[in-house]
């Protein structure tokens, strides 16, 4: 999991110098005719990497956004009607059949279909008509890393050359080298604050919010710890009745709009007893896991998330556990 995380600068800038066609015949295609809404199918990791293209695409853009539940195809048989619209399917593997069946039913109800995926062969590759490869290679360890900042980053590039968005653009051909810096950032506070913790909120918002649901899976999957994600304002709206006195919180706070709320929150939840370990640039008043600032702040989370991968591993293995084989997981999950 550690490897295949540290390698994500080297993946991303590779990623980067390749399919510039398929990237601009997608940008082209969606400025000639643009969507009045989008849907993303996807699930695990990838679901939660669609919420981060779901951000961007509705901040930058304009155009609505929202997950489809594959089970409304594949179990509900759901008449849907996208005629116009655009739907993207995000996946490592392209193997389950739910996400390949509801991304063609997209296409039989007349969206234009897109597919983020590795595996370039997959049902899923086939079933869309336009392929944006992530260019991950081959991921050995059962937790997505590399594959998940992949697929952050070419969202990041789809919306930059759709919105022409000069200023991404070049913040994307820096990437690589701030990735390389995040790496190396000092996890060891995160790891001793969590070492002995069951339980823990993961707050954040926005374009973070994404990889603050990555961070609670992890926790699950890899730590064995129970961790549930929330946005900083949907955690005041009921969830924050369970913390108490040393309650541990994991707050991620990239910059932009939200991240003085983030800030605040956690330094009242501080200011009552309770455990929290805030994640962002250095410089952030109260920071724990200073992570270095992105060329672009809607790039901050690839970068935060990069971080935390690795103290995740390092927490997994503290506890006694492989971070690379969770319990009762494996690789490529089919549903339906």
């Amino acid at each position: 999991m550690a490897e295949e995380a540290r390698s994500a600068p080297e993946i991303v800038a590779q990623q980067l110098a390749q399919d510039e066609d398929a990237y601009r015949e997608l940008g082209a295609r969606l400025r000639a005719a643009p969507p009045p809404s989008v849907v993303t199918i996807a699930r695990g990791s990838s679901d939660h990497a669609a919420g981060y293209l779901a951000y961007l695409v509705m901040t930058r853009l304009g155009c609505p956004v929202a997950s489809l539940p594959p089970s409304v195809v594949t179990l509900y048989r759901a008449p849907l009607r996208l005629p116009g619209g655009l739907a993207v399917a995000v996946s490592q593997s392209g193997q389950s059949p739910d996400v390949v069946g509801a991304l063609s039913a997209c296409g039989a109800a007349g969206a234009m279909t897109a597919a983020l995926v590795n595996q370039l062969g997959s049902p899923l590759a086939q079933a869309a008509a336009t392929t944006i490869p992530l260019r991950a290679g081959p991921e050995r360890s059962v937790a997505a890393t590399k594959s998940f900042i992949a697929s952050l980053s070419a969202m990041a590039r789809v919306v930059a050359i759709w919105g022409e968005d000069a200023a991404l653009l070049d913040a994307l051909q820096a990437l690589p080298e701030t990735l390389a810096a995040a790496s190396e950032s000092d996890v060891g506070p995160l790891v001793g604050a969590l070492s002995g913790e069951e339980r823990l909120l993961v707050l954040g918002r926005g374009p973070g919010f994404s990889i603050a649901l990555e961070a609670a899976l992890k926790f699950k999957e890899t730590c064995g710890v129970h961790a549930e994600a929330f946005t900083v304002a949907e955690v005041q709206h009921g969830p924050m009745a369970l913390i108490d006195e040393r309650f541990p919180l994991l707050v991620f706070a990239p910059r932009g709009p939200a991240q003085a709320g983030l800030v605040r929150v956690a330094e009242e939840f501080r200011a009552q007893g309770a455990k929290v370990i805030l994640v962002g640039p250095a410089g952030l008043p109260g920071v724990d896991l200073a992570v270095p600032a992105s060329p672009h702040e809607l790039l901050d989370p690839l970068c935060q998330i990069l971080a935390f991968y690795l103290a995740a591993a390092a927490l997994a293995e503290a506890r006694g556990l492989d971070p690379d084989a969770p319990r009762r997981l494996k690789k490529v999950t089919k549903t339906l």
